[in-house]
């Protein structure tokens, strides 16, 4: 039984020291074969991500003026935005679709609206253009011609399947004036290695060959690398560029970067402040369960704070006061836990019998109110990803991963820690356990206590 115990506190120690290492490195790159591994952020403090109203920016939600708009047009103005702002270099943008016709854009560290207003209001461009390669047969240094084919005088893009092959293709369909134009160009480059290049925005989309000329206004584009999520990207971005969907600004707000930061110091005072008086009140009350509890409550903030970093999680003011609240969550479990305990000691029970008797019988309530709290945490995160508050989906997070873990610091690294100290002979003293009235202290772990007439 020691033995289990003590392999579970070398397993407790060596996750909790990954824990402090990964929070300790700002920013880390790990590269393993194919597979690429980075985490942190070398603005946040301890590599954690900061959200718009920790960092300052600007926050800007966009509706679809006219009725009707599709899934798809949507998805063309939420990847027109997001290649706007790549190109413009916001760091960490959040942009995602609300609904059927709105969108949520997030901007740390910009300090102009009206600059990301213009950014994010103007139109995409989409144009086809004659590539000529000059025999190359890589085409390395093409020179590019205007047709006068743009966005406009395309009817449709859709993804599709080759009839003969199966192969996922990208359908076009023109207007009349863009299969003349279409039928033009095609014949000129038919059979030789210039191609038809496609630009949003002045960037190159996909350039393809044409094995013959075009003549009818509908065509398909495939490739040896197209897979059925590429081509439906590429036919995505060609409806976003070619269908103008009108969206104007709904709500927009504008976090100042010192009121951002003055937040976060604020945030940390209060964590630190209700810290403090969390383990004060532990260690008089409670005594040594008590200590066990504070020490338990430190490798909780350690992991948690890991665990926001790994995945990662956007920290907001809202997710930090989730994570404020889930610390008493984890100390209300440790109160359950020392309650059935004392409980146990005053039936007789030795220790050690009385720690697990505590924990087995503390665990069913512990396990009901942390489940109905995630459940609410799950609900909470719907709401506010269906309607943009990103204040409530921030808080419904970190009160999320905060509950979960309390759950395994709890059961597991207070029950092992407790244990350990029933198997020294600092278990004699049942009194520095659990203020147990009418009890004495026992000889040893093995031995039932002896009731007494005073206080023991």
């Amino acid at each position: 039984m020691v033995n289990r115990d003590v392999r579970r506190l070398v397993l407790i120690v060596i996750l909790v020291a990954v824990a402090v290492w990964g929070l300790t490195v700002q920013t880390y790159d790990i590269n393993i074969f194919n597979f690429n591994f980075s985490r942190g952020d070398d603005d946040g403090p301890l590599g954690l991500t900061l959200g718009l109203d920790l960092q300052g920016g600007v926050q800007l939600i966009y509706e679809a003026t006219e009725p009707g708009v599709t899934p798809s047009q949507m998805q063309g103005v939420q990847d027109k935005i997001e290649r706007r702002t790549n190109a413009f270099g916001v760091t960490e943008p959040v942009i995602q679709l609300l609904g059927e016709n709105r969108v949520l854009i997030q901007l740390p560290g910009v300090e102009d609206v009206e600059e990301a207003k213009r950014l994010i209001g103007s139109t995409g461009k989409l144009e086809f253009k004659e590539r000529l390669c000059g025999g190359d047969p890589n085409c390395s240094e093409p020179s590019d011609i205007d047709l006068g084919l743009t966005g406009e005088l395309l009817n449709r893009a859709y993804a599709g399947t080759h009839p003969t092959t199966g192969n996922p293709i990208v359908n076009l369909e023109f207007n009349a004036e863009g299969a003349r134009l279409f039928a033009e160009t095609t014949s000129r480059i038919s059979g030789t290695n210039d191609r038809t290049a496609i630009f949003i925005d002045d960037e190159l989309i996909v350039a393809p060959v044409a094995r013959q000329a075009i003549l009818g206004g509908s065509a398909f584009i495939e490739g040896p690398d197209f897979t059925f999520e590429r081509v439906r990207t590429i036919s995505i971005q060609l409806e976003e560029g070619r269908l103008d969907t009108p969206i104007e600004v709904v709500s927009e707000q504008n976090v100042d970067a010192t009121l951002g930061e003055e937040s976060l110091n604020r945030s940390l005072v209060a964590g630190i402040i209700g810290f403090g008086l969390v383990v004060l009140f532990m260690l008089l009350y409670y005594r040594v369960p008590g200590l066990m509890a504070s020490m338990a409550l430190i490798c909780y903030i350690i992991l948690v704070m890991f665990i926001v970093k790994l995945v990662p999680v956007t920290l907001t003011l809202a997710g930090i006061a989730g994570f404020i609240l889930s610390i008493g969550v984890a100390v209300d479990a440790n109160i359950l836990i020392s309650e059935r305990t004392k409980e146990e000691l005053r039936t007789g029970r030795a220790l050690l019998g009385a720690i697990n008797s505590g924990f087995s019988r503390a665990w069913p309530a512990i396990l009901n109110s942390n489940v109905a709290t995630m459940i609410t945490c799950a609900i909470l995160f719907w709401f506010g990803s269906r309607f943009g508050a990103s204040a409530v989906t921030g808080f419904a997070i970190t009160l999320f991963i905060g509950v979960a873990t309390s759950m395994f610091t709890a059961v597991i690294i207070s029950q092992t820690l407790l244990r350990i100290l029933a198997e020294t002979p600092l278990s004699r003293f049942t009194g520095l356990f659990t203020p147990v009235p009418g009890r004495t202290s026992v000889p040893g772990p093995g031995r039932r206590s002896q009731a007494q007439g005073g206080r023991g």
